[in-house]
């Protein structure tokens, strides 16, 4: 394993991570799926959106 791939898993993990504190943004389910949609869009593009929508989606306060 070189350099590459230790980067791109930190760089996985820095985004995963981002995903996570953008999903719980909103008073309710639905502000909470658009931010963590906004935010998955940001960093991962079409299928962040979806996987961040979902974890907003699901954040409960």
């Amino acid at each position: 394993m070189g350099k590459g791939f230790a980067m791109r898993i930190l760089v996985l993990a820095a985004a995963g991570g981002l995903l996570v504190s953008l999903a719980a943004c909103g008073d309710n389910a639905t502000e909470r799926a658009a931010t963590g949609g906004v935010g998955g869009l940001i960093v991962a593009g079409p299928i962040g959106a979806v996987a961040g929508a979902t974890v907003g989606a699901a954040t409960t306060k």
